[in-house]
């Protein structure tokens, strides 16, 4: 399966604001989720289509798109750790300030192409990982501020990562973010929370205190970041089920990042509590 069939309203998204008259897609893109090796195709053939000369079908063969599939165009580039470093720039484990100085100049200069720039955390097999506060660090994302804001005419600006709240939030309110999830066939065990889960959706408020209850007596029973990550297995389960229900895909999502926060909130040793309570009145609508 292509990465237009795994993902066809983030592609109909875009496809549709690219066939604007102005290309109506902000300038800078922010992808979360596990899967970043997906997040790094639909980088690609975004830039694909704003590059494509043809006929711009899913299948063109211009110029443009062969270069994007070969990952070889001159104006779609990789900027990670260990990709496309200036000359002298011995940094190896960040996208470095002089890689973030190079940027701004490389982009003073005019371009007959859309200029597309993937940020992301890359190592030297070319493996995809996202970007964080220890490979994205404050002074080179704080030296680009700028620049992200006030882009040069056709550049646009993606941005890897696994969960917004690894970013800093400099660059999280500059950019439109979209959760990716993950279509790959791997054994995500929700056995823990499937009796509690299981008819979620159709809970009325009253059932929420029940619903929590459930929930808190699994994680004093079980570690609580594993009772969390099942909820999210299983909602995900749920969510590649649903891809053409908009509305329900959209809720979600929403389910997902409210357990994802219930996540860091534990690691801030929030009481379990009312993290859990919280957690509950916000999914159960």
């Amino acid at each position: 399966m292509n990465i237009r069939e795994q993902y066809p309203f983030l592609m109909k998204y875009f496809d549709n604001g690219i066939a604007l008259q102005n290309r109506q897609i902000a300038h800078c893109i922010l992808f979360y989720g596990s899967d970043l090796q997906s997040q790094y195709e639909l980088a690609l053939e975004i830039a694909r289509m704003l590059n494509c000369t043809g006929d711009h079908t899913k299948n063109c063969q211009c110029l443009n798109c062969k270069w994007i599939r070969e990952n070889n165009h001159p104006a779609v580039l990789t900027i990670s750790k260990v990709d496309n470093k200036p000359s002298g720039d011995t940094s190896k484990t960040v996208i470095s300030i002089d890689q973030a100085r190079m940027i701004k100049n490389d982009l003073l200069v005019t371009s007959d192409y859309h200029r597309v720039l993937i940020f992301c955390d890359r190592d030297n097999e070319g493996h995809v990982a996202g970007l964080n506060q220890l490979n994205f660090q404050a002074d080179a994302a704080n030296a680009l501020l700028k620049t992200f804001e006030e882009p040069p005419s056709n550049t646009t600006f993606i941005f890897l990562t696994k969960d917004k709240s690894d970013m800093i939030t400099t660059v999280v309110s500059r950019a439109q973010c979209f959760y990716v999830p993950s279509m790959k066939d791997e054994d995500r065990d929700f056995s823990l929370v499937k009796e509690v889960m299981d008819g979620y959706l159709e809970l009325e408020r009253e059932n929420v205190l029940d619903f929590n209850d459930k929930i808190l007596s699994l994680t004093r029973e079980y570690e609580p970041e594993l009772v969390f990550t099942q909820m999210q297995n299983y909602i995900e389960a749920l969510l590649k089920s649903n891809l053409t229900n908009l509305p329900l895909k959209i809720k979600l999502i929403n389910d997902i990042k409210v357990i994802e926060k219930a996540k860091r909130e534990f690691r801030l040793n929030i009481n379990i509590q009312t993290i859990t309570e919280d957690l509950s009145f916000k999914i159960i609508l």
